[in-house]
């Protein structure tokens, strides 16, 4: 089934490579490696600028690890992300935050890293996987141990979701098929990566440092946080301003979806 779902942050590499283009980005931190998609391009772009790149996951694909040994300035942390950024995480010039999808670890990931830029008193840009549907207001599990009780939700690796459904379906719609977790209700408190984003910027956007957030609607949703006084910020802005809370390109989201979810539904009736 996933194969047919475009869901790679790399789709957005369009949008992404001129953003650090504008901001003369050459030190990059990643966390959430999967596949090495993304990796490769961050990688490439670092390296052209003479710069260095830093992996953080624990348990990325087959063959992740083997490639960022060959690859002179990359770095591969193989520790959780909250643990490798408590412990001696240096800033960088922009972040990559595609790991796991809940608010407890979003919003520690970003309130971590925001801790570090300004100790290092460097200008906060990052960009986020995944602020979109399914995970913009529900939890996803990959390793729901290392979420705290009063954090983590009651969740299934059985059940799915689907667009417009605030419950789950047993065994039908978008699910991990035993690789994620998803929690059994949608919205409310602490749940989903939009939710956490939003909730950082409630304390992290003041008169003193204020922050513009962009949200791309596709894709399963890009969400970009950067510094609104850094020196590159007014050519950022306007570069991603067509693309913000975009309604033709949200629109198009939801039918890709959907069309996506129908074919689910005829693969889960074909199997049966």
């Amino acid at each position: 089934m996933s194969e047919l779902l475009i869901h790679s942050m790399a789709e957005f590499s369009s949008l992404i490579l001129p953003c650090l283009d504008h901001a003369k980005v050459k030190n990059i931190a990643e966390i959430g490696s999967e596949f090495g998609g993304m990796s490769k391009l961050l990688a490439k772009h670092s390296g052209d600028a003479g710069g260095t790149l830093t992996c953080i996951d624990p348990e990325p694909a087959d063959g992740f690890a083997d490639w960022a040994k060959e690859q002179g300035h990359v770095k591969h942390i193989t520790r959780p992300s909250l643990d490798a950024l408590e412990t001696g995480a240096q800033a960088v010039d922009a972040w990559f935050v595609d790991g796991d999808h809940n608010y407890y670890t979003v919003y520690h990931e970003l309130t971590a890293i925001d801790r570090i830029q300004r100790e290092a008193g460097k200008p906060l840009l990052a960009f986020m996987h995944d602020v979109s549907w399914p995970c913009a207001r529900r939890d996803f599990y990959y390793a729901p141990d290392r979420v705290p009780p009063g954090w983590r939700h009651p969740h299934s690796y059985d059940h799915g979701v689907r667009l417009g459904e605030d419950g789950v379906l047993e065994g039908r719609g978008l699910r991990g098929m035993g690789s994620f977790a998803v929690a059994l209700q949608s919205g409310g408190e602490r749940n989903g990566v939009l939710t956490a984003v939003e909730d950082f910027l409630k304390e992290a956007d003041t008169d003193e440092r204020p922050l513009f957030y962009v949200h791309v609607p596709a894709v399963l949703g890009l969400g970009i946080i950067f510094d609104a006084e850094a020196q590159w910020s007014g050519a950022v802005a306007e570069f991603l301003l067509p693309f913000h809370a975009n309604p033709l390109i949200a629109r198009l989201e939801e039918n890709r979806l959907r069309n996506w979810l129908e074919v689910v539904d005829w693969q889960d009736r074909a199997a049966s």
